[in-house]
């Protein structure tokens, strides 16, 4: 009886231990919320916003980027007019990496309407 209690504690302690550390052992997560991949805007600036979890290191475009304290990342960027393309990665403090990207149309002509 005592030795079951013993290793039910034990697999107890182990389970919850697992169950911490499920993030830690997930890797680096990212996701790009606006805009969408495929649209197209007129603004010249375009605002890329996204969250990413279980990381230490974040790019943009190559450029260190921050998250605050609740992982969410905001850019500003002003792209040339065409197709952009976006490129979010990051690292996490075992070196494993994650990337996203998001492309999206820069329109600064229209015709005008007669």
């Amino acid at each position: 009886m005592r030795r079951a209690l013993i290793a039910l504690a034990i697999l107890g302690v182990l389970g919850y231990g697992l169950f911490e550390a499920r993030r830690l052992i997930a890797g680096p997560e990212l996701r790009i919320d606006s805009p969408t991949s495929g649209s197209a805007t007129s603004s010249v600036i375009v605002t890329i916003s996204g969250e990413a979890q279980n990381i230490s290191f974040l790019t943009i475009n190559d450029a260190p980027a921050y998250t605050d304290e609740g992982g969410k990342f905001v850019y500003r960027y002003a792209p040339p007019a065409g197709y952009t393309e976006v490129r979010v990665a990051a690292t996490d403090r075992f070196g494993r990496s994650a990337q996203v990207s998001v492309a999206f149309t820069v329109i600064t002509y229209c015709p005008a309407q007669s």
